[in-house]
């Protein structure tokens, strides 16, 4: 059995989009004594789920990740040139410093970030980019957000490239996280594996990912649709076999055994 520690862990790192406040909320109401040890399940989840921050002094966001973390505990942005401290519990960022870009693909790494957020503003209405040098490949990093409370729906879009410049084959993955809590509680969580080779300069990259991404949008357009017409209708009645809509609001003011039922008050 898993430890309470390890249980509370978990719901950090599963959290939905847009929804670790409210999950750490509930944590703190539930085992609040439990909070001050999750560290690591912060760090985790800010760094898997590509959590965005503004650096002090700019409106600019940039990405937490493996991939652009150092050893020091501090992250760095290949863009702006600069290295900060950030804090996992409250997401914030501090203590930004000049950190040049030091990598034998320097050149490339700035070829990709140019054509990578051209085409990442063109397809997303909102979006943070990262672009980093690791000791083997170019990480190419996007995060796109949509947060909807009003409407009881949150959304994250993730890509994840691997680029190995000395083979010119870009590998990588697409998540999509979907959370739909109005009367309910509906999660979808789904990915898609990318793969080219021979892919040449950062624009034909670019190209690359651009494709597979929007055949991967219209692969899930086809399945929503294809879910909605059959699948989905098939879960519950259009009308009760009464063949009359229930009127819920007026629920509340039944009595046991009257109208509900057809049958007169005692």
């Amino acid at each position: 059995m898993a430890s309470k520690q390890a249980t509370v862990a978990s719901f950090v790192e599963s959290a939905p989009p847009g929804e670790l406040s409210n999950v750490v909320a509930d944590i703190k109401a539930l085992a609040s004594s439990e909070v001050q040890s999750l560290d690591s399940a912060f760090k985790k989840y800010n760094e898997e789920q590509y959590t965005t921050v503004k650096l002090p002094g700019s409106s600019e966001t940039v990405l937490i990740s493996k991939y652009n973390s150092l050893d020091d505990g501090r992250y760095f942005d290949t863009a702006s040139q600069t290295a900060f401290d950030f804090d996992h519990a409250s997401q914030k960022a501090s203590n930004a410093q000049s950190h040049p870009l030091d990598s034998p693909h320097a050149d490339q790494v700035r070829s990709l970030q140019t054509s990578f957020s051209r085409a990442a503003t063109e397809h997303f209405p909102t979006s943070t980019i990262g672009v980093y040098p690791t000791s083997s490949s170019i990480a190419i990093l996007l995060v796109a957000n949509k947060y909807s409370p009003q409407n009881f729906w949150n959304g994250r879009w993730r890509s994840t490239y691997l680029l190995d410049p000395s083979s010119n084959t870009l590998s990588g993955t697409i998540k999509v996280d979907v959370h739909y809590y109005e009367d309910g509680n509906v999660r979808m969580s789904t990915n898609k594996k990318v793969e080219a080779s021979g892919v040449g300069g950062a624009d034909a990259v670019v190209r690359e990912i651009a494709k597979a991404e929007n055949k991967y949008q219209e692969e899930l357009n086809r399945a929503f649709t294809a879910l909605a017409e059959g699948s989905f209708k098939g879960l519950r009645r259009q009308l009760p076999v009464t063949r009359q809509r229930v009127e819920w609001e007026k629920i509340g003011g039944y009595r046991l055994g009257q109208d509900v039922a057809g049958g007169r008050q005692r």
